[in-house]
């Protein structure tokens, strides 16, 4: 499954400071980060990634933000999406 998080950062500094590649592929299995999207202002971000189901990601990525920033999730409808990576399309 698809889902789109939009972070909604409240510590800049600490968020823009984690290791990326660490928090993408830190994962439990099934879980792959692979769009990022922050705004110029730091603020706020939006990604997209592939995991079994948003609770499972939810469960990871939330304890791996925790107090840097506030996530929302939804599933990507693929059926009317447009632009998803071609690894991420193939497996709709």
């Amino acid at each position: 499954m698809h889902i789109v998080v939009q972070h909604q950062i409240t510590d800049p500094k600490k968020f823009f400071s984690m290791d990326a590649e660490e928090v993408v592929g830190g994962g439990p299995p099934g879980v792959q980060g692979r769009q990022f999207f922050p705004s110029t202002d730091e603020s706020v971000a939006a990604c997209l990634w592939e995991a079994d189901s948003i609770d499972t990601l939810r469960d990871y990525l939330d304890s791996a933000t925790a107090g840097v920033s506030e996530n929302t999730y939804f599933e990507v409808d693929t059926e009317r999406a447009m632009g998803l990576p071609e690894a991420a399309a193939a497996g709709a």
